[in-house]
């Protein structure tokens, strides 16, 4: 990728000022522009520093999307959380808000997250969410992605976390490592058994 003053492009959008126009009149449309970019690449492909992992899960990815959309019943196989709530749902059943309590390692806090549901019928696809209000994190970003694999489930999850207070990168890594493998290991267990 080049530099902006070089006029780079982002997926056939030029940053590149038009005509003979000043650096200055070109900046408020680069920033538009690679606004537009971000967005376009998802919340997670824009962050430098996240966590990721995958399991493969002995059951069809509709099974696995079941588990992972009845957020009420995470206390009872979700070692960290601690209380869930469903704030609100689409038309369509799936939740839009869910508040969650939770207590894993260095990170204890309620916050709501946002969801986003990109899945087909067979359960294949992308649950993404979103931080939108917390007490101890200032961002909490993160997906599972559930692909078809023989007759089970390849799921991945990403996440990225970061807390309102100072706290080493390598730490937060740590933290969001933990809470990964905790819910990956977790979900295995309790959809296989």
């Amino acid at each position: 990728m080049r530099s902006l003053a070089t006029g780079s492009a982002f997926d056939g959008h030029s940053l590149k000022p038009e005509c003979s126009a000043s650096i200055s009149d070109a900046l408020p449309v680069a920033c538009t522009r690679l606004a537009w970019w971000r967005r376009s690449q998802g919340n997670l492909r824009c962050m430098a520093d996240r966590t990721e992992s995958s399991i493969v899960i002995a059951a069809a990815p509709g099974a696995v999307l079941d588990v992972i959309a009845d957020f009420e019943r995470y206390p009872e196989w979700a070692g960290e959380v601690r209380k869930v709530a469903v704030i609100s749902e689409d038309g369509d059943g799936w939740a839009d808000q869910v508040e969650f309590t939770l207590s894993a390692g260095a990170i204890k806090d309620t916050y709501v997250l946002e969801y986003d549901w990109d899945v087909a019928e067979d359960g294949t696809g992308v649950i993404s969410w979103t931080l939108v209000s917390a007490q101890v994190l200032k961002a909490m970003n993160g997906s599972y992605t559930l692909e078809a694999d023989g007759t089970g489930t390849a799921l991945t999850y990403r996440l990225s976390v970061d807390v309102k207070i100072p706290m080493l990168g390598i730490l937060k890594r740590k933290a969001e490592k933990v809470i990964i493998d905790t819910a990956l290991r977790d979900l295995k267990k309790h959809v296989e058994a």
